[in-house]
């Protein structure tokens, strides 16, 4: 969406008695922080790391499982959106407690409840599969082999002991590349998590799709999405069975805007969303995610502008924020590489009980000059 030079950063709009009470995590694109908000948009507590906290996840326990920076040389993924060269948990301190250093690392990650981590990475596929896949800008620079979406299950030790290769369960026909796209990737797959049931849902950028995989055959059990959403991020599915996700809207016909929607597997309707109004008034080409609240309110990331709302299942704006740190992530943002921004992949809320959260420090005063000049 358009921005004035001049609007307000930090919370722009609080109202307590409709909005879910907690603590929203977020952190820029391109930056070194990851800020813990309290409702009036102040921080509360803070993480910084000298390799980049690109995306930050508080697990149960009350540490934070971060996503770096990209790394320096990853054989060209480096150069891709959402590229990373590690995993790291870090304590409440900021001290690195565990890592999986692999400069494939991209985009989405999940703490398994066996202490296992998912990990989403890139890898190369072989030239004959890349000659076939359809789709795309084809031109002198695409590669001879283009990169596929892997899901693997690393122990705490580091060992793969599992993989999911996206490639062999997609279909040539069917799962084409956006005509609007570059080839060096077939998917560029954005977010792996896991059903209650236990399954995988994925979401692939590139051909508009997401899907549940079943993980005893690596086969999918739902696929949905061209025609329908366009560039989508962060599918989730929700306790009553569908499927909650935000449709970048990117590349759509006519007119381009984003939405949050929730769209039922067993019918492929659409059973809510969120539009702003004028729908160009809320836009991201991309990141950004959309997360179901306890009190049935919905958490929308609006990534690129650096925005964060939560709405009710009416549609009325309860609590709004304007991130005010900025990064040097632009490319992310529709910029150069190197232009500051306020981007952020995605934000989390917990609330005040969220068993990470027990026992801790949560005071705004602590971080007083900070609030002063960057609070809401």
């Amino acid at each position: 969406m358009g921005w004035s030079q001049h609007h307000k950063n930090g919370l722009i709009y609080y109202a307590p008695q409709h909005s879910f009470r907690g603590y929203t995590l977020t952190s820029n694109v391109g930056g070194k922080w990851a800020n813990l908000l309290d409702m009036e948009g102040l921080v509360c507590h803070r993480w910084y790391f000298s390799e980049g906290v690109e995306y930050a996840k508080l697990l149960p326990y009350g540490t934070l499982l971060i996503r770096t920076n990209p790394a320096e040389d990853a054989g060209g993924a480096e150069r891709i959106g959402g590229s990373s060269g590690a995993l790291v948990e870090l304590d409440w301190e900021g001290n690195e407690v565990w890592s999986y250093r692999n400069p494939m690392v991209h985009h989405d990650y999940q703490r398994l409840p066996n202490g296992n981590t998912l990990s989403l990475e890139f890898e190369r596929i072989s030239a004959e599969l890349t000659s076939r896949v359809q789709g795309g800008m084809r031109n002198d620079e695409n590669p001879e082999q283009m990169f596929g979406d892997v899901v693997k299950e690393v122990a705490p030790d580091g060992s793969v002991l599992n993989e999911w290769r996206s490639w062999e369960h997609l279909d040539v026909e069917e799962d084409v590349i956006c005509p609007l796209e570059e080839r060096r990737e077939w998917t560029h797959g954005n977010s792996v998590n896991l059903t209650p049931d236990g399954h995988i849902i994925i979401s692939f950028r590139l051909t508009s799709t997401i899907g549940i995989v079943d993980r005893s055959d690596g086969h999918f059990r739902w696929k949905w999405g061209p025609g329908e959403v366009y560039h989508q991020h962060h599918p989730t599915q929700l306790e009553n069975g569908n499927v909650l996700l935000f449709d970048n809207g990117g590349h759509r016909p006519r007119s381009t805007w984003s939405r949050a929607l929730e769209v039922n597997p067993a019918t492929n309707e659409i059973e809510w969303q969120y539009r702003g109004d004028p729908p160009i008034s809320f836009h991201s080409p991309n990141i950004s995610s959309a997360d179901r609240l306890a009190n049935g309110n919905t958490l929308i990331c609006e990534g690129a502008p650096g925005r964060v709302f939560e709405v009710t299942p009416g549609g009325q704006i309860v609590w709004e924020y304007i991130n005010p740190f900025y990064a040097p992530g632009g490319g992310v943002a529709g910029g150069n590489p190197g232009d500051m921004t306020n981007a952020m992949f995605r934000a989390h809320r917990y609330a005040p009980d969220y068993p990470g959260l027990s026992g801790r420090e949560l005071d705004p005063g602590r971080f007083g000059n900070l609030n002063r000049l960057y609070g809401g």
